[in-house]
């Protein structure tokens, strides 16, 4: 693998880089972070995926979308920041594998199989869910609510949440829990 440090980075801590970044958008600094947490980064793909090489490459997909999130972002541990982004990229890798491998199923049970399922055709049927997801988050308590919005569509994880929201670390990941239950029971309906 490519090596980006130099003397004068090799010195600068997380933050240091991560603000020279932001400040001037000089890729060779991400390429620092690159070469400090690659085989992190890689560690966790291959946990999940099982396989060395679709795990090399998710090592890279997942820099790639690193060097995008992290112009803007106020990321203040980088590596647990890293291990969600990375986990996060992992299970959607595993999710559209899954539903690959269910059409294919479906395909080979039936051999007059013509068309996906109408989940799958459908697009509205997608928004709708949205929806019904949007509208279920606001029957959640505030607490509940907050927690579940920057765990998921923030990638943050317990103690960057507990950072932000004063809470316990045992109280967010209760909230985290109970508001799954509680969108879960309210998508069902």
């Amino acid at each position: 693998m490519f090596r980006f440090s130099t003397k004068n980075t090799d010195d600068l801590s997380d933050q240091e880089l991560l603000s020279q970044y932001q400040k001037n958008g000089d890729i060779k600094l991400v390429g620092v972070l690159y070469d400090r947490y690659a085989h992190l980064v890689y560690g966790v793909c291959l946990k999940y995926l099982q396989e060395r090489e679709e795990s090399k490459d998710a090592v890279m997909q997942i820099f790639e979308k690193v060097i995008e999130e992290l112009r803007n972002r106020e990321v203040n541990n980088l590596s647990s920041w890293l291990y969600v982004v990375s986990r996060n990229f992992c299970l959607m890798e595993i999710r559209k594998k899954k539903k690959t491998i269910d059409i294919s199923e479906a395909i080979e049970k039936n051999e007059n199989f013509i068309m996906e399922s109408a989940e799958e055709m459908n697009p509205i049927e997608e928004q709708l869910d949205d929806i019904k997801l949007k509208n279920c988050l606001e029957v959640l308590s505030s607490e509940q609510k907050r927690c579940i919005e920057l765990f998921y569509y923030k990638e943050m994880c317990y103690k960057q949440i507990s950072e932000i929201t004063k809470y316990d670390i045992k109280k967010v990941k209760s909230y985290i829990q109970n508001g799954k239950r509680n969108l879960k029971n309210c998508m069902d309906k």
